[in-house]
């Protein structure tokens, strides 16, 4: 699909997100603003439903740099080590233009290569502006992590409330 020069970013996007994100057995969608898989770099929004399961996973065999800006509602990034224990979380969240800055207040994260870690919206529905290297080749893209669930699988719904847990 050809583009114009430019590509606004607003509400009809959230909203074509969301409905495409209530379609989807992943509770998730995404709305590309790269051409190819074989852009470089890929950037994209993510809407994401409260009640999608993004398995621990890192970018390791192509080293990828990931960051993450929230555009509405609210993210938690967990990161983990290698066996599985959780090494850091991070609630992020939309900046509202009439709120004042604050400090302490955080609206995005820049992940190196290589570090385990899942996303939850941490609201009903999250958007966020995705930036990462391309191109993207689903073989080596992620590597999951063994000691967490896949997506589908039946524990993967306790595993993300235990997640979503660490924000409470």
């Amino acid at each position: 699909m050809a583009r114009s020069e430019t590509e606004v970013i607003g509400s009809s996007d959230f909203l074509s997100l969301r409905s495409a994100a209530e379609a989807s057995s992943r509770k998730r969608a995404h709305r590309l603003y790269h051409q190819s898989d074989q852009d470089n770099p890929h950037r994209f929004l993510n809407g994401i439903l409260r009640d999608s399961y993004v398995a621990p996973h890192r970018h390791r065999a192509v080293p990828k740099p990931e960051s993450f800006v929230v555009l509405h509602g609210a993210l938690g990034v967990v990161l983990f080590d290698d066996r599985g224990q959780v090494t850091a979380c991070h609630r992020i969240a939309a900046l509202a233009a009439s709120d004042p800055v604050l400090p302490g207040q955080v609206c995005g994260i820049d992940l190196l290569p290589g570090l385990w870690h899942s996303i939850i919206a941490l609201t009903e529905f999250t958007v966020i502006f995705e930036v990462k290297p391309g191109p993207y080749d689903p073989a080596t893209d992620k590597e999951f992590a063994p000691w967490a669930p896949t997506e589908g699988d039946p524990a993967a719904g306790s595993y993300l409330e235990d997640l979503r847990r660490l924000f409470t």
